[in-house]
């Protein structure tokens, strides 16, 4: 019953602290100003992820979530709470950036278990083990999706809403296999939700009341590298054996409550929209985080839809992509097959963003 009241209480923290927070924020001088390529048309406070990321943390503890193994989640949560506030109030170094980024990766990648050690079933033989890769490869993933979900932050509604799409698939698959990291999901969706309810345009809002600002989206970031990589990795003993009908046994069986390969596809597009500015960037010889309006989501306003129409479409595609590779995988789609048609994408996306204005055509063919 508490796992049921528990998002419950936390959405309605969420509303209910927003509001009061907002105001203070506002009276303090804490907010986003608009200008340069920031569209919003009046100073909005940036105190979404401090609401969210408080309540999820002390829900969590409240709620009884064993702290042993979630403190260097905490501990990485507080310490990018800390960083996004002070980019916030005022411009942080991008090599102060990337060094606390890492540092708060290195907690939850080595205190914290959240590990990529295979790459499971990546062509549907046996599974792929990384060795010692495991550690570069996973401190590169986390600070990747870290910074994935933080440039996705230019829509209202955009970040938090493609982060709850990904967590809504994380939580279909621990319900299904009846994993304990659907309640913390579900709370952490609740918090989010409870945001969007302020972020995101509807009938009863037409313009964002708050942002999650740099510390919020960051903070999502690594919580999705967290419940991704927990999600996508082998229990730590195998499940069983297989055996041949003759009664040899051939290898362990390992369970995965989602194959690595299908977690790729639920968080393919922020990391590819990520993965082809980085790439454009470069090409022109600039710097891979210098700012412009080359996103995904800003190829579809500049094309004319309206922002009320581009984040829930944008948030269908997400959806669409997770679905493919959860859905897809359980109905006995080749894990090869997956694997290809994600590199293949991904190649496609960074070839047609190295020319924003094919992008932009391609959009305005598919909306007409």
């Amino acid at each position: 019953m508490i796992f049921i009241l528990a998002p419950i209480a936390t959405l309605l923290s969420v509303l209910l602290l927003l509001p009061i927070v907002r105001n203070r924020a506002v009276r303090s001088g804490f907010v986003d100003a608009p200008g340069g390529r920031k569209q919003h048309e009046r100073p909005v406070p940036p105190i979404g992820g401090l609401v969210i990321f408080f309540v999820f943390i002390v829900a969590s503890l409240l709620v009884g979530f064993d702290f042993k193994a979630y403190w260097p989640l905490y501990a990485a949560l507080i310490l990018l709470l800390a960083l996004g506030t002070l980019d916030d109030r005022g411009d942080v170094r991008a090599v102060i950036k990337f060094g606390i980024q890492f540092v708060a990766a290195f907690l939850i990648v080595g205190p914290g278990g959240a590990q990529l050690v295979n790459l499971g079933h990546l062509f549907g033989g046996d599974i792929i083990a990384l060795g010692w890769f495991s550690w570069p490869l996973s401190l590169f993933c986390v600070v990747l999706l870290i910074n994935s979900i933080n440039l996705m932050d230019g829509l209202d509604g955009l970040a938090a809403g493609m982060s709850f799409v990904v967590l809504f698939w994380l939580l279909v698959a621990s319900e299904v296999w009846g994993s304990s990291l659907g309640a913390p999901i579900s709370v952490l969706m609740a918090c989010v939700a409870g945001f969007l309810f302020y972020n995101m345009r509807h009938p009863w809002r037409k313009r964002a009341g708050v942002f999650l600002g740099d510390a919020g989206s960051m903070c999502l970031g690594l919580c999705l590298a967290w419940f991704c990589i927990h999600a996508g990795q082998a229990y730590d003993a195998p499940q069983g054996v297989l055996i041949e009908a003759s009664g040899e046994e051939i290898a362990p069986y390992y369970k995965f409550l989602i194959e690595p390969v299908s977690i790729a596809w639920i968080i393919a597009l922020p990391v590819m929209d990520a993965c082809g500015q980085f790439f454009r960037r470069m090409k022109e010889g600039r710097h891979p985080f210098s700012p412009d309006r080359g996103h995904f989501h800003h190829h579809f306003v500049d094309t004319g839809v309206s922002v009320e129409k581009t984040t829930p479409i944008i948030l269908c595609i997400g959806f669409v992509l997770g679905g493919i590779g959860y859905v897809g995988f359980q109905a006995g789609l080749h894990p090869a097959v997956l694997s290809i048609g994600w590199v293949g994408l991904l190649a496609l996306h960074m070839v047609i963003s190295l020319k924003p204005d094919r992008f932009r055509a391609l959009i305005a063919q598919l909306i007409k």
